[in-house]
Parts: structure tokens; sequence; C-alpha cells
């Protein structure tokens, strides 16, 4: 979820000025049947929680294959140094994004209208005390547990492995506290050291250094 990530229901009053939107009444709509006519649609409603769910998903997926590609652009080319200071921006961008570093803030706890709150979850993985990165929160932010169920896709385990390396090696930098860039700010101690022995529990090839010792 990026900044705009809770406006996906604001409108817009003003066809010359696309961007203008109004968010008002835009959170935890059921609804969209005073928004526009919803009798063309096979239904009235609107899943907040889905949404947001999918709107994350997707832009950690264009995240993922832009930087891939870019990855393999510069290897193909034989171009790896020249690609050292885009590669650290990519990587940057991608663990901040996938930490929700930028994420919105939920001004009112939200609730989705379908079984979908219910029923992603389940699909896990969990670690040994039960939690998982697709636990829902919906009263200050989307998820409990601040790092993107992604970290689990083929579109990750696909990734080159010198980005996929210096990903893991950023997340676990911020986790153990080692990086305090200012960004990273709102995630506390106890969500670090949540996300970290969730992901030593949960995630196949993490690199040794994540399982030794604590931070």
């Amino acid at each position: 979820m990026e900044r705009g990530g809770t406006e996906g229901n604001a409108v817009a009053h003003d066809i010359r000025q696309p961007r203008e939107l109004d968010p008002y009444n835009s959170q935890n709509l059921t609804s969209l049947d005073k928004k526009f006519d919803t009798s063309h649609y096979l239904e009235p409603t609107s899943d907040i929680v889905a949404l947001m769910t999918l709107e994350h998903q997707t832009r950690m997926t264009d995240l993922m294959t832009r930087f891939g590609w870019e990855a393999r652009v510069a290897m193909a080319d034989g171009q790896l140094d020249a690609f050292q200071k885009r590669l650290d921006f990519d990587v940057n961008e991608m663990v901040t994004y996938m930490l929700f570093a930028d994420e919105a803030k939920i001004r009112d706890p939200i609730a989705g209208n379908s079984t979908f709150t219910q029923t992603f979850p389940q699909r896990g993985p969990r670690d040994k005390q039960g939690r998982s990165l697709r636990d829902f929160d919906l009263q200050k932010r989307l998820f409990r547990y601040p790092l993107s169920y992604m970290i689990y896709s083929d579109a990750f385990d696909s990734l080159p492995n010198l980005v996929r390396e210096r990903v893991y090696q950023k997340l676990y930098d911020v986790l153990i506290g080692k990086d305090t860039s200012a960004k990273f700010a709102r995630l506390s101690a106890q969500d670090r050291r949540n996300v970290r022995e969730i992901l030593v529990d949960t995630k196949p090839g993490l690199p040794g250094y994540w399982r030794v010792g604590e931070p």
C-alpha cells in the first residue's frame, strides 16, 4: 500500500484535474451505490481489504519484474560494474516497499464485506508461534507483521541472485537495527523481531547469517 493506497474509492470532481481527488468518506465503504450507479455491475459492493491487498501485490510484482529485468539486461550487456549504483537504488526501493515504510496511515479501523479477511490469512505459511505475514491488522495498518508476503512468491525466488541476495542483506540490516535510516523509524523493535522470527521459521533459502544467534 503506497501513500495513495487508501484512496481507492476517492473521486475527482473536475475532469480537467483527474489527480485532485476528494478523499471524504472514501474509506471502509461496503457499498458504492452512493458514488455512482452500480446497477450495471455484477456486485454493488466494494471489499476494501481485498482491494488494498491487491494493490500491494500488484505494486510488489511490478517492482520485482522491473528490477529483475534491469539486472538481467546489465548482466547480458556486461555492465554489472556500471549497474551497481542503480542496483543500490532498486534494492532500497524494494525493501522500503516490502517493509511498508511508506504505508498510508489508516485513520479508522477497516473491515471487508466478504470472506476474504478470513480466507486470505489461512493460506499461511505460519511460524512456530502461529504467526503469518498474511495476518491482517486493519486497525492502524494493513498487515499485523510489516513485511510483504510476496517474499514467498515465485517472482521473488526467481530474481537474479545478485538482486535477491542484496535484498536479503538490506532486510536483515533493517530488522536487526543495523540500518537506522529515518524511513524505517516507524518499525518498532518488536516489529523487527517478529518479522525476522517469522522469516527464519517459514522462508526456505534464507542466507545462513539470518539463522545465527539473535540480533
